[in-house]
């Protein structure tokens, strides 16, 4: 099993050395076990690529077949643990803001009830920046979002679900020509500044791409990390505002959330590794579910 771990790693993460950080061991460890490995297959697993090493077509073949099989045992290995294991331990959680606020305050409350032995904390951020944390063993569940025009990518080794998908409006001042209107289009809003979060963020990308694809190129002055901060600039006609509803709450004076046509989504996931699915990530994958 040991073997297939090494292949995997190197599979996933692309050298050696990466491999053994993931796999906290040596890269003389991985090398020696990647050799053990490709004695018992009878085919060269490895190539040299440059300074470093790439997959053959049989390392990859293999690698696919390591992953399945690491992904079967790790949730084998959860659902024994569950059987003899309480719920404790540190859970250490990377979320969005609006879900910050929105799903997980009812979902912790829960948890301390029914898992009082749980030590779970939390570090807000977006998708781009949590997902490495994740992949490094820096975070062990994430709760963050994508876009109905744009869906997050997630790399191999990760497992999601989703928790809710709702709509997203655009936020105007209602002093815009457009506030009371039932809904509007991009192209109505052609000419509007946009405030969002920061480029390579999937709030940011969504608006960009959203724009783009109706012949707009976004000028987005205000690049801003929380929703409330976009909506101060909204209710002084500054700028608007794409705004799924979880964030909408409580809608400040002055702001308008029009229906946009074609509707837009966003959807709220829970993301964690395949490979370390604990009892922890389990408990606060289904509190979360349930809410």
């Amino acid at each position: 099993m040991d073997r297939l771990r090494a292949l995997a790693a190197v599979a996933q993460h692309g050298s050696i050395a990466r491999a053994a950080r993931m796999l906290h061991v040596t890269p003389s460890g991985v090398s020696q076990q990647l050799a053990k490995l490709e004695r018992e297959a009878g085919h060269p697993l490895l190539e040299p690529d440059g300074r470093t090493v790439r997959l053959t077509h049989a390392g990859r073949l293999l690698a696919d077949h390591a992953a399945r099989v690491l992904t079967q045992v790790a949730a084998a290995e959860a659902d024994l643990a569950d059987l003899h294991r309480e719920v404790v331990g540190p859970l250490r959680i990377g979320a969005v803001g609006s879900a910050i606020r929105e799903l997980l305050p009812e979902a912790l409350a829960e948890l301390a009830h029914t898992h009082p032995r749980l030590s779970p904390t939390v570090r807000d951020g977006e998708g781009v920046h949590l997902v490495p944390e994740l992949r490094q063993d820096r975070l062990d569940l994430l709760v963050i979002e994508s876009w109905s025009n744009r869906p997050m990518f997630l790399p191999e080794g990760l497992s999601q679900r989703s928790l809710l998908s709702e709509e997203v409006r655009v936020a105007l001042s209602e002093r815009h020509p457009l506030a009371d209107w039932e809904e509007v289009t991009l192209p109505e809003l052609a000419d509007n500044r946009w405030t969002s979060c920061a480029p390579g963020t999937e709030p940011y990308e969504a608006l960009v791409q959203a724009l783009r694809s109706c012949g707009i190129e976004p000028e987005v002055p205000y690049t801003l990390a929380e929703y409330p901060s976009q909506l101060a600039l909204v209710t002084a006609g500054l700028a608007a505002a794409l705004v799924p509803a979880m964030a909408q709450r409580p809608a400040p004076p002055g702001v308008r959330f029009v229906r946009l046509r074609p509707e837009l989504r966003r959807e709220v996931r829970a993301v964690w590794r395949t490979d370390a699915t604990s009892p922890p990530v389990r408990a606060c994958i289904e509190t979360l579910g349930v809410r």
